[in-house]
């Protein structure tokens, strides 16, 4: 008797698990998603061999120095310590954690955070101390972008829901960085989707952040910090985005890269109110799931669109971008930037550094040298400051995460003057 009533309970417990996952179906992605990608990051101290990479009127070394199990969401180390420890580094991953001396603890997230959809933290800001991210979130069927203060978990920013099914939405695409400008903060949430031509339009709707760069007032996060407003005020600073990466500036002078689709890494210098074209122009083409091989309306100049600075084709899965070290900048005596690279093909192979000179203007480039580095590292982010500015140490090396590998050293040596 014991027996069948074990047998009953647990064939009726079946039937109520069965029922339930079949009617909340994002619940239990969410658990499953919850365990298996918001782990603990697996970090440690890895001293590797420095590589040599010959340049044009350089080489560059690279040795890995930390061993990281997760993506980079924003890598912070204070500019005033010369001297490199890798204790002091802050180190944000896209699944959620804080690493500092080498040990990670969970970020003060809302329950609305996900990872589902190639989401996660996709980057932080930071203000007089206080540390903000912007994240994708998920609440019942709803899919959404959120800005969040990370001293008490509260959301002060939320995009609308995205416009299409689950299964187009693909939160890689909200890509971003962010910057300082005197009194504002200049961040960058792109269009996140795979397929779907309602998302992609989103970018060129005045009524909706994604595919926008925008600017937020310090005066506003002032009000926020003090409880005096609940939710933070963002406008528009110029439309047209796809899935912009990286940001910097020269001076008064903002740049940003973004992706393309197949083909058509952008590096764009930004300009209040303009608009930068997409998705109605590219200099890439259609992906497999749209229609495969149709090109885009290149011209951007002829459809009253800003025309990149540079357009590289086919892709590298360009990702951060900042001035180039104080090594590079003498050495060259002109603008010059330098951004990562996440992937590349048989006719530009990715996994590199890339170096863009400029005029004097800054509104054309002049030179474009991409340095392949090694094949399995996908380059994400620079180590900065807290204002997303590039941290150099005493000896003028940089470092850079790639995902889910680690931390690397680059030095710019035996210039050929």
């Amino acid at each position: 008797m014991k027996k069948f009533l074990f047998i009953l309970i647990w064939f009726f417990s079946l039937i109520i698990v069965s029922l339930y996952t079949h009617e909340h179906p994002e619940t239990i992605e969410r658990i499953i998603h919850y365990y298996t990608l918001n782990k603990e990051p697996e970090v440690k101290l890895e001293k590797t061999n420095a590589q040599k990479v010959l340049a044009n009127s350089f080489s560059v070394e690279f040795s890995k120095i930390i061993s990281l199990s997760e993506k980079t969401a924003f890598i912070v180390y204070d500019d005033k310590i010369l001297k490199f420890n890798e204790n002091f580094l802050k180190i944000y991953t896209q699944n959620g954690y804080l690493i500092k001396n080498l040990k990670s603890e969970k970020l003060n997230l809302p329950n609305v955070f996900t990872t589902q959809r190639n989401g996660g933290i996709k980057t932080i800001f930071i203000y007089n101390n206080n540390e903000f991210a912007l994240i994708s979130s998920s609440k019942k069927n709803c899919f959404y972008a959120s800005i969040v203060y990370l001293n008490n978990g509260r959301e002060l920013f939320k995009t609308k829901c995205l416009t299409d099914t689950k299964k187009n939405t693909d939160f890689n695409g909200l890509g971003s960085s962010n910057i300082h400008h005197k009194n504002k903060i200049i961040l960058s949430i792109g269009a996140p989707e795979q397929g779907s031509f309602k998302i992609r339009a989103l970018a060129q709707d005045n009524n909706s952040m994604f595919g926008k760069i925008i600017e937020i007032n310090k005066t506003d996060i002032d009000r926020v910090i003090a409880n005096e407003e609940s939710n933070l005020s963002l406008k528009i600073f110029s439309t047209g985005h796809r899935n912009p990466q990286g940001l910097t500036k020269i001076n008064d002078s903002f740049f940003s890269v973004e992706h393309g689709p197949l083909g058509g890494d952008e590096l764009n210098k930004l300009i209040k109110d303009k608009n930068y074209g997409w998705p109605a122009v590219s200099y890439g083409t259609q992906y497999l799931y749209d229609e495969a091989g149709k090109s885009y309306e290149i011209s951007h100049e002829n459809n009253k669109f800003e025309e990149p600075l540079f357009a590289l084709v086919p892709s590298v899965g360009i990702s951060a971008l900042n001035n180039c070290p104080t090594k590079l900048k003498k050495f060259y005596k002109k603008p010059c930037l330098l951004a990562l690279s996440l992937y590349g093909n048989n006719l530009r192979p990715g996994r590199s550094i890339i170096i863009y000179l400029l005029n004097n203007k800054m509104d054309k480039v002049h030179s474009v040298e991409q340095i392949y580095l090694k094949d399995n590292l996908l380059f994400r982010h620079f180590v900065t400051n807290a204002k997303n500015e590039l941290y150099e140490d005493e000896k003028g090396n940089i470092y850079v995460s790639a995902d889910k590998v680690g931390i690397y050293k680059l030095s710019f040596v035996d210039f050929r003057n």
